[in-house]
């Protein structure tokens, strides 16, 4: 089982940032579309503020 790990270790640093670049990327945008929802809602007009 040791050398599972190690492989798997080994394979994992051959990528480079495209893993965490990606997660980075999905986070932001995420991140700016709930801002923007959060953001947008308060000029949400229901005709209820009568």
């Amino acid at each position: 089982m040791p050398h599972t790990a190690v492989l798997l270790a080994a394979a994992a640093e051959e990528q480079g940032p495209g893993a965490t670049l990606r997660i980075v990327l999905l986070a932001s945008i995420v991140g700016a579309v709930l801002l923007a929802w959060f953001l947008l809602r308060g000029y949400r007009n229901d005709d209820n503020n009568d």
